[in-house]
């Protein structure tokens, strides 16, 4: 797999490592158990709204450490506004791109960095928490990519059918059998998901 002389240089040594002491807010997206995991700490100026410090611990492949050391440098000194419209195409340029299979970890990183900047505001009153709906679900679906070109299944029109009644979210991707990305794709769908209590079981049907 070829990665660029960024990402090596991001997963040898990365940048703001670790966990900060007294952080305001702290976020964490992923699981060990599915392969990727990233958590993110920040400090606050209250005023200003700025991010005064900002340190990240992952667990995952270099493409996950990588992305959690750039998406920390791109949001360190911004406000919070603004780190919030960090996308995680913009991660990925930062670091001169991602093998298309790896562009799943600069969706974390920069999931966890909304969580964060989200935890923050509702715990100061900037903001509230959102109600769970079928939409919930639509933006969460929007995060999952197809390995393969590395593109959201959405934006690729690969979702037919999303639904929820009584805690069930019932998805329908067209992804042919043959293809070796089917259950890497299913996987990514229910971990995107399973994380809201509201969701009791989810159905994929492909």
């Amino acid at each position: 797999m070829q990665y660029s002389q960024k990402v090596l240089d991001h997963f040898m040594k990365p940048h703001n490592v670790g966990k900060l002491e007294n952080a305001d807010i702290e976020a964490t997206e992923g699981s060990p158990a599915c392969g990727d995991q990233v958590t993110i700490y920040m400090k606050v100026d209250e005023k200003t709204h700025k991010i005064d410090d900002i340190k990240f611990q992952s667990y995952g492949c270099a493409s996950n450490i990588a992305t959690g050391s750039i998406i920390t440098d791109l949001a360190m000194g911004k406000t919070l506004e603004e780190a919030e419209n960090i996308t995680w195409k913009e991660a990925a340029e930062a670091l001169d791109g991602l093998p298309p299979v790896k562009m799943h970890c600069s969706v974390l990183a920069v999931d966890t960095l909304q969580k964060a900047i989200k935890e923050y505001r509702i715990k100061h009153g900037l903001a509230e928490e959102d109600n769970f709906s079928k939409e919930t679900i639509v933006e969460e679906l929007k995060k999952v990519l197809y390995p393969k070109v590395g593109e959201s299944i959405v934006t690729l029109k690969m979702v037919k059918y999303v639904g929820f009644e009584d805690g069930v979210a019932t998805i329908d991707i067209e992804i042919p059998k043959f293809d070796e990305h089917r259950e890497n794709v299913a996987e990514e769908v229910r971990e995107h998901l399973e994380k809201y209590p509201e969701i009791k079981e989810v159905k994929i049907t492909m």
